[in-house]
């Protein structure tokens, strides 16, 4: 049993914040891939919010709260026409980027989604570079922030690599506080020890539970914890600019520490030192909005589709191979009751890939849900985890998702075996997938923008020489609504 009385000392801060501080604060190596697939990492980000704000129920938490209105030289949410104080600004660019589900995304021990953290940084450097030219200062520029970017993806990433906060039923937002609190603490001035003084306090905060993302509670709260995150860390890096001091002993401290409270008194483990490796393994969302885990069923559904369309109403038994992690928190049974609930689904999806051919947004909404023919396939899926794709998702020189899939029908024959390893936006199918995300940032754009204003856009970010000798606020200025 552990000694519970307190020995009141103060003590350096525990090495896993002095670590992080010190990759914020000092690391300048990047390599040539991270800053490359940085900018991809960015178009991607903003395609997904753009896309996002064509759904209502994201726009309806949007804005200034409480009858409020924009301020002068506020930080700008793109593809609206708010000007908002950082802090409320991360919690509308942070939700609009995840609204979807359809942003980049890092599978370890722990999941996550690293660009959540542009939902901090991307307002923070505008409003930052419009305080500068106001004071006569050069403003950030787009290869600064892409640089920013890479450090909060590798703080998120490196971490998930060897801590499951799910396990112990904590949400992987936890992540992009932690990341994206160093990095706002950085961007306002703060040294090492500011820094430290920040992510002492994103730890202290603890983590939203899981529960908004299993059944039978699986809800929208998924859809804009991002951006709560990402405001807490704008808000907890500006407490440190007023004097707000730390908490030394946030993860170690006997009894009242995180280790102990939330973690199962395990200690925080890193692997391998913080560099620039997650940005340059990143996994991109490209062809459908579905969670990670989907993505290659999806796929192989897809191909199945192609094969089998017209004998669906003949299928007896769907066999359907996965990974342990999916099995753990997608495979589901019974009602399905709002788009969360079935977009966090893996039977939903792959009938949906085996109806219609394709996964989109609106697949997930009540008018295509009631399709009988969609809960009579799922009603067939046998789902069973395949322990080779459990070990080959977490093998350093793999982390491969697959997925197989098996139709058997009324008449005993089968289908073959459809096995996809890894999903278009894997780095191993990078080379296919870039195209892809490119066509998905024009239409993205094209689609929402007037033809003159996307026309702009396009010319600017798609010629990445163009792009790189922009600043944030120039930037913005293209994207904001006019």
């Amino acid at each position: 049993m552990k000694n519970e009385v307190s020995e009141n000392f103060i003590s350096d801060y525990d090495k896993e914040i002095k670590e992080i501080a010190d990759y914020t604060v000092n690391f300048s190596k990047f390599s040539d891939l991270s800053r490359e697939t940085a900018y991809y990492v960015l178009l991607d980000s903003i395609a997904c919010g753009i896309l996002a704000l064509k759904n209502e129920s994201c726009k309806n938490l949007l804005g200034p709260v409480f009858g409020g209105s924009n301020i002068d030289s506020g930080a700008r949410v793109f593809g609206t026409n708010y000007k908002l104080d950082p802090i409320r600004a991360a919690w509308n660019t942070g939700c609009i980027i995840r609204w979807l589900d359809f942003n980049d995304t890092w599978l370890a021990k722990e999941w996550g989604h690293p660009s959540d953290n542009l939902g901090a940084i991307l307002p923070l450097t505008d409003f930052l570079s419009l305080q500068r030219i106001n004071e006569g200062q050069d403003p950030i520029k787009i290869s600064e922030l892409l640089e920013f970017t890479i450090k909060a993806h590798e703080i998120q990433g490196v971490l998930a690599l060897d801590n499951s906060f799910n396990k112990v039923g904590l949400d992987h937002v936890l992540l992009v506080r932690l990341a994206s609190s160093a990095l706002s603490s950085y961007l306002l001035g703060g040294d090492f020890e500011d820094v430290c003084n920040t992510v002492s306090n994103a730890w202290v905060d603890g983590s939203s539970l899981r529960t908004y993302r299993h059944a039978p509670n699986t809800g929208s709260r998924k859809s804009w914890a991002a951006g709560d995150a990402a405001s807490r860390a704008v808000h907890l890096a500006w407490l440190t600019t007023r004097g707000e001091g730390g908490y030394r002993g946030a993860l170690s401290s006997n009894i009242w520490g995180f280790s102990d409270v939330s973690f199962e008194s395990k200690p925080i483990k890193r692997s391998q030192a913080y560099g620039s490796y997650v940005m340059e393994n990143i996994l991109f969302k490209i062809s459908f909005p579905a969670e990670f885990h989907a993505q290659t069923a999806v796929e192989a559904g897809i191909s199945l589709h192609e094969m089998y369309k017209d004998k669906l109403d003949e299928i007896s038994k769907i066999e359907v191979e996965t990974q342990e992690s999916a099995v753990r928190i997608i495979s589901k049974t019974g009602p399905l009751y709002n788009y969360a609930d079935r977009d966090h689904c893996l039977q939903y999806m792959i009938a949906i890939a085996l109806i219609y051919g394709k996964v989109e947004a609106n697949h997930y909404q009540d008018e295509i849900a009631s399709n009988p023919m969609i809960d009579s396939l799922r009603e067939k899926m046998i789902i069973r985890e395949n322990p080779n794709f459990s070990k080959d998702y977490l093998a350093p020189n793999k982390r491969s998702i697959s997925n197989s899939i098996k139709l058997v029908f009324d008449d005993g024959s089968k289908s073959e075996k459809i096995t996809v390893e890894y999903p278009v936006g894997h780095r191993n199918r990078r080379e296919e997938g870039i195209p892809l995300l490119i066509k998905k940032f024009e239409d993205a754009i094209s689609n929402y923008y007037s033809k003159n204003q996307s026309g702009d856009i396009l010319s600017f970010f798609l010629d990445k020489e163009k792009f790189l000798n922009l600043t944030v606020n120039e930037m913005m200025d293209k994207l904001i609504i006019k």
